[in-house]
């Protein structure tokens, strides 16, 4: 059995819907335990942060990219002592790679772009 279902069901469902090239998901759980609203509370695993990389994207601003993973993630979302908090950063491959190089550039790294893919 494993040890961290609601992140399990949220990388299946995910990965299944929107095929990312970057999927990343950071458990803050821990960090709000002692908040007023998770007191009584069981569950480790309410708050995440998602980073969503997927082409599913293209074309959709931000609020229709989120209500998509909103969508997604209903279940988990609804189900008593289920996620309390999310919070997104979705974006596509394009958006991505011009991040990488703004990274890159601000560092006074080199940017080869053709090497940034994969």
């Amino acid at each position: 059995m494993s040890t961290t279902p609601v992140e399990d069901s949220m990388r299946s469902r995910i990965t299944a819907a929107l095929n990312p090239t970057t999927l990343e998901i950071h458990n803050d759980s821990a960090s709000h335990s002692h908040h007023k609203a998770m007191q009584g509370s069981l569950s480790k695993e309410t708050h995440f942060r998602l980073v969503i990389t997927s082409s599913a994207f293209q074309s959709k601003m931000q609020p229709a990219r989120h209500r998509m993973v909103y969508a997604l993630l209903k279940e988990e979302l609804d189900r008593a002592g289920g996620i309390h908090a999310l919070q997104l950063k979705t974006r596509t491959p394009e958006e991505e790679e011009r991040q990488i190089a703004r990274e890159k550039a601000e560092k006074g790294q080199k940017i080869d772009v053709e090497a940034e893919k994969v």
